[in-house]
């Protein structure tokens, strides 16, 4: 899709959660991934952490991230698989107060032309939790980059045709305005 070039790049803040029991910032890939896109595409790395596989130590970051003004979007890697300390989906969906199916649906339409099935061994997903974009991204480089190379670079960038995410974040806190009514 094209970029109108007669409107600015604004650059957001973006925070990268790892979610993971073995990572550490050293050998932490995915994060490491992320945390160079986001800069190369313009943007601030607003904060950046590793967290246990622990509904509650996921939610408590996500939710404090969400809370800071210097935040506007959250990822997360890791944690989205099918065995028993795979629990991002769990610790965040229950907070979504809006899902974002489509982020789900396209993300594993491009994995599927790089892995094939492979693809259904992942519950990515994505949501909006106190007005800001969160999306759940599995563990592996890969994926990483597949999802910020085919989906997040472009929807963070104000620029995009014919919409993109960065329009609408001042609007995503409305129902708060309105005392949570629709």
């Amino acid at each position: 899709m094209p970029l109108d070039e007669n409107r600015p790049f604004l650059p957001v803040g973006i925070a990268v959660l790892t979610v993971s029991d073995t990572r550490t910032p050293e050998d932490d890939k995915s994060g490491q991934t992320l945390a160079e896109r986001i800069g190369a595409a313009g943007h601030r790395l607003a904060a950046r952490d590793i967290v246990k596989d622990d509904v509650e130590a996921i939610r408590s970051v996500v939710r404090g991230w969400a809370k800071d003004d210097a935040v506007d979007v959250i990822i997360t890697t890791g944690g989205t698989g099918f065995t028993g300390r795979d629990v991002t989906p769990e610790a965040l969906e229950p907070i979504f107060e809006k899902r974002m199916d489509g982020f789900s649906e396209v993300f594993h339409r491009i994995s599927y032309d790089k892995i094939g099935t492979s693809t259904i061994q992942s519950r990515a997903t994505g949501g909006v939790v106190d007005a800001t974009f969160v999306f759940v991204l599995p563990g592996s480089p890969g994926a990483c980059r597949d999802a910020w190379d085919h989906i997040l670079k472009a929807q963070l960038d104000y620029r995009h045709m014919p919409c993109n995410f960065v329009e609408i974040m001042p609007r995503l806190d409305e129902h708060l305005k309105r005392g949570g009514t629709s």
